[in-house]
């Protein structure tokens, strides 16, 4: 099991931040991590990588708890944080340098691993430039080199595309995907549509509780549908469609494709409709359900938070 946390739960004053939250992962990929602001993703996400204690629970990584062996753990855990731990005043070379030191890695195997990562994450090219003249995407690939240098189980990222510009997104959207071949990533996000393009298994995270644990397919499928298209070569008035039992709400897309909002049974609603099309000679031609878009997932689960 290569992250496992077991009831953990933190509390900042007097108010839980987040509370019994259960995550186990065991293979490679992306897992993405998903909640609004303020739901909980980063205490999670700093708890599990030993920055900050757990008021209860458990966290373990590749089976070691952190809490009771931080330095055997962290070995095995690449953190990039919100915003990427870096010294500006270094070089790319001097700065990974560091980096590999503060991972406790053998001095004489520093040089090879930092001459790798800076390849892997495209930064070979500027390693004697200062840090502080680097556009913002090449600076975060600086924070990703950093975060792999010791080649870690598990990498944890924290809104790793916040701030980048679509081109800059692109290209670490690019290198996460090639890093979650060899290690498991952990991303955050509250962008719906980036972790539906990474992300295999998604978690949401609402109130500091989990709300959603499945697969990314799972999460797409998750609301009920509210709707149905349907088109038709007679198309029938308005009135006619609205008075079929659990139809709430009719929009005409054009012409002859209608859009048949409903309340209730989508299969009753469906077998409603093709009865009434042969009754009335609509001339049916085709019906079809509208799967909700993750923006009313992330509606609906976040309006159950809590309750």
């Amino acid at each position: 099991m290569i992250l496992k946390t077991e009831n953990l739960s933190h509390k900042y004053s007097t108010s839980w931040a987040i509370r019994d939250i259960n995550i186990e992962i065991a293979d490679s990929g992306i897992i993405g991590l998903l909640g609004s602001n303020g739901a909980g993703k980063s205490t999670t996400m700093n708890i599990i990588c030993g920055s900050l204690n757990q008021t209860e629970g458990s966290v373990y990584i590749n089976e070691i708890d952190v809490r009771k062996h931080p330095l055997e753990a962290k070995k095995q855990i690449g953190f990039l944080p919100q915003t990427a731990p870096l010294y500006t005043d270094l070089t790319i070379d001097e700065y990974l340098v560091y980096c590999a030191a503060l991972r406790l890695m053998d001095k004489t195997k520093m040089k090879a691993a930092v001459d790798e990562v800076k390849e892997r994450c495209g930064i070979a090219h500027f390693s004697s430039r200062l840090i502080k003249n680097l556009s913002g995407g090449y600076r975060q690939r600086v924070g990703i080199a950093q975060a792999i240098i010791h080649k870690p189980r598990l990498v944890v990222m924290d809104e790793p595309t916040n701030g980048l510009d679509p081109n800059q997104m692109i290209e670490v959207r690019k290198l996460i995907r090639e890093i979650a071949e060899e290690h498991t990533v952990l991303f955050s996000s509250h962008v719906l549509s980036e972790v539906n393009l990474l992300c295999r298994e998604v978690i949401m995270i609402e109130g500091g509780r989990i709300v959603f644990s499945d697969t990314m397919d799972a999460f797409n499928n998750y609301a009920q549908t509210s709707s149905v298209l349907m088109k038709v070569d007679n198309p029938p008035a308005a009135s006619t469609l609205e008075a079929i039992k659990g139809v709430i709400r009719v929009e005409f897309v054009s012409d002859k494709q209608v859009r048949i909002h409903f309340e209730g049974s989508e299969e009753d609603v469906t077998n409603q409709l093709i009865t009434a099309s042969v009754a009335g000679d609509w001339r049916l031609r085709e019906i079809n359900p509208e799967k909700g878009v993750l923006d009313e997932v992330f509606k609906h689960l976040s309006s159950t938070a809590g309750r």
